[in-house]
């Protein structure tokens, strides 16, 4: 069977979502030369409205281009996780943006406060998606870091481009201590069978 990963990034309109969604389409079929399609949808408010992009990633081409089941959910506000956190597979990702989503409907998520994070460190809000690209990547490994570099550096504002690469650098190492911290007790059918 081919392998194919699903993944919705979801927030509001102005949060970038779009923007890091064709990065990252770009850094697995541009750089890392893997079967890539991506779609996106915003509310008719665009801005503060309801926005998601969805990458779907495959080593065999793909027949249909929008997220089935997803294996990763990035929710940049609380009401995109509470209207996409369904569509993910039993042992699908969520990676949240702790900033807004307050209210984490499964027992396994991710939470890292990307908003937060781009307004202290680098007191700028709008890098909020690079950093949460960052640690998406880190988390899921669907990319290589050096291929995500590369088509962010190639899609930011000239100018910028230091200011990004920081921000991505950013969301990789808050990964790395999300997943250290983040250890959930797996009870084995022995210990089960203890109690």
């Amino acid at each position: 069977m081919a392998f194919r990963y699903d993944i919705r990034l979801s927030g509001s309109g102005g949060q970038g979502l779009i923007l890091i969604g064709i990065i990252l389409a770009e850094a697995i079929g541009i750089y890392d030369g893997k079967y890539v399609v991506q779609t996106q949808s915003y509310g008719p408010e665009a801005r503060g409205g309801s926005s998601k992009s969805e990458v779907v990633v495959s080593d065999t081409e793909i027949d249909y281009p929008k997220a089935m089941k997803l294996d990763c959910l990035l929710a940049m506000n609380q009401k995109s996780c509470d209207d996409y956190y369904m569509d993910l597979k039993p042992d699908g990702l969520l990676i949240v943006d702790s900033t807004f989503v307050t209210q984490i409907p499964l027992p396994k998520a991710y939470q890292i406060p990307f908003t937060h994070m781009a307004r202290t460190i680098f007191k700028r809000e709008m890098v909020a998606n690079i950093i949460a690209l960052g640690a998406l990547a880190k988390l899921t490994g669907i990319v290589s870091p050096k291929s995500l570099e590369l088509s962010v550096l190639s899609r930011v504002p000239k100018g910028t481009e230091k200011l990004n690469r920081d921000a991505l650098r950013a969301g990789i190492k808050a990964a790395e201590k999300a997943k250290k911290a983040f250890s959930p007790r797996i009870i084995s059918e022995r210990e089960d069978e203890d109690t």
